[in-house]
């Protein structure tokens, strides 16, 4: 993704104003002003569901209808409303294909509030000579999600996926609206509610992650220790979370190790 996608956006009691785009999106100009209504959620949910099969958990629909909802329940803004941008911007969801991924963008009134890059699959240089897939970070990423889904996100997961990210891309640098980003969002978020009940889990930031990072690569031995780090440095009781983001970055690296060997 180009653009920032905060977590869930939180209701304010008493609420005075509706939550616009620009709460939501990293957006400039006369959309950031505007309310985020239930028509508006609605048309990007149909637009992604068109284009992707279905919504895409933690994606701008997701983001959308929490906000349209929040909106609602508040009274500032009515079931049947769309913004004038959304109603003669149009909303969009649109595939391209590059050498090597998929990109999928996501407008709203011709300003981008998501994009997600898929790669296509990678082989490590052995592995590839024998036929052999390698895992990839992002892969072993989605099967956090699977194994360890139900966990509510915490920093030492945001710090873990925020590691992942920067080794499988190369870059230091966290991508704007990244699963990184999103995953310090979801950190945040769930440090505001008491108990379990609402908060993000593991599964809806780490659902189809291998298509989010910009690029990726077979996890390594390397790869492995620099992620099992941060989820330890982050964690109050310096533990990492059985099958989180730390041991199952570990497990792809030690199962390709043994493919290469």
């Amino acid at each position: 993704m180009s653009q920032e996608q905060p977590a869930r956006p939180q209701a304010v009691e008493p609420q005075q104003e509706p939550i616009k785009y620009g709460d939501v999106f990293k957006l400039s100009g006369d959309l950031a002003n505007q309310p985020i209504a239930p028509q508006d959620a609605a048309m990007m949910q149909a637009a992604e569901t068109t284009v992707l099969g279905q919504t895409q958990k933690a994606g701008p629909a997701a983001a959308m209808q929490a906000a349209a909802a929040i909106n609602e329940r508040a009274g500032l803004i009515g079931h049947h409303d769309v913004t004038d941008a959304a109603r003669q911007g149009g909303v969009t969801v649109v595939e391209t294909d590059l050498p090597g991924s998929r990109v999928i963008t996501e407008s709203v009134a011709g300003q981008v509030v998501g994009k997600y890059y898929q790669a296509t699959p990678v082989l490590a240089a052995t592995g590839a000579a024998r036929g052999k897939a390698m895992v990839t970070i992002g892969e072993a990423l989605e099967a956090a999600g699977r194994t360890a889904g139900d966990k509510a996100v915490d920093h030492s997961d945001a710090a873990a996926i925020q590691a992942a990210e920067c080794r499988a891309t190369g870059s230091n640098l966290i991508s704007p609206g990244g699963i990184a980003a999103v995953a310090q969002s979801a950190a945040a978020y769930n440090d505001g509610l008491v108990g379990k009940e609402g908060k993000v889990k593991l599964a809806d930031v780490l659902s189809g992650a291998a298509a989010k990072l910009p690029a990726d690569k077979a996890a390594t031995r390397e790869d492995a220790e620099g992620i099992i780090s941060a989820e330890l440095r982050n964690d109050p009781a310096m533990k990492t979370h059985p099958g989180g983001v730390a041991e199952t970055v570990a497990a792809a690296a030690r199962l390709n190790e043994k493919g290469s060997a």
